[in-house]
């Protein structure tokens, strides 16, 4: 049983988690754009792997922000105004969390069988 598939996975879940815990922690950075994990499949058509890391283009909304304003004698003063916020959506992010999680145990279960498939095999050559 070849677990490199299952390796191959659990690298890019733990890229796929990084990316996510990047993005909730900047999700109250103006102008933050989230970023989106791109999985292919991988060599031989077994398991997956990085395709690429994307920035959603999407707007954020619209929320007031201090704003530093020079006036005509050169006094810098603070005003309320609006900015863009960051895109990122705690939702989805959770529900990647999720999924993530769910994908991660499978292949975990996948490479246990096969330690436990290997373990037996010798076991039964003894």
């Amino acid at each position: 049983m070849n677990i490199s598939p299952n390796i191959q996975a659990m690298q890019a879940i733990g890229l796929s988690r990084q990316i996510g815990a990047n993005n909730v922690a900047n999700m109250n950075t103006p102008e933050f754009k989230a970023s989106r994990l791109m999985l292919e499949t991988g060599p031989d058509g077994y398991g997956v792997r990085p395709q690429s890391i994307d920035e959603d283009v999407a707007p954020g909304p619209l929320v007031p922000a201090l704003q530093g304003e020079m006036d005509q004698d050169g006094m810098l003063s603070t005003v309320w105004g609006m900015v863009e916020g960051s895109n990122t959506e705690l939702i989805t992010e959770m529900v990647s969390a999720i999924r993530d999680e769910r994908a991660f145990q499978a292949n975990v279960a996948m490479v246990r069988t096969g330690d436990e498939m290997t373990g037996t095999v010798l076991e039964l050559r003894a």
